[in-house]
């Protein structure tokens, strides 16, 4: 069984939308991805999912340069990240294809974690 985390990038519009909905409609919306994400455990692939503020520092080079992050020119952000186990890239592309995200146009990068052991 391999690792795989799945970053979940949306527009900033579209964050910004978020955030500007009813306390009724945002705790739908959290509901749309605890129902995602609890089919995801059911099947004893769940390691760890987060949710990520969309604001923070980056932190560059040598002389460690501090920016506002991630990235003030980007049309995108990460809203967050899980990692799983799926047997293939192919069985983990599948379990992305319920993620509420793609109802706002988002995307979900998938990656293999390497292990170095």
């Amino acid at each position: 069984m391999n690792k795989y985390m799945f970053s979940f990038w949306n527009a900033i519009p579209a964050e910004d939308a978020f955030a500007n909905l009813s306390p009724e409609d945002i705790q739908a919306e959290i509901q749309k991805w605890n129902n995602w994400i609890g089919g995801i455990a059911a099947q004893g692939k769940l390691i760890a999912t987060e949710a990520l503020y969309p604001t923070g520092k980056t932190v560059s080079g040598s002389s460690h340069v501090i920016t506002d992050g991630p990235f003030t020119e980007g049309k995108e952000i990460i809203g967050g990240f899980m990692l799983l186990t799926a047997d293939s890239i192919d069985e983990a592309v599948e379990l992305s294809k319920g993620c509420p995200i793609y109802e706002s146009e988002g995307r979900v990068e998938i990656r293999q974690i390497q292990s170095f052991e």
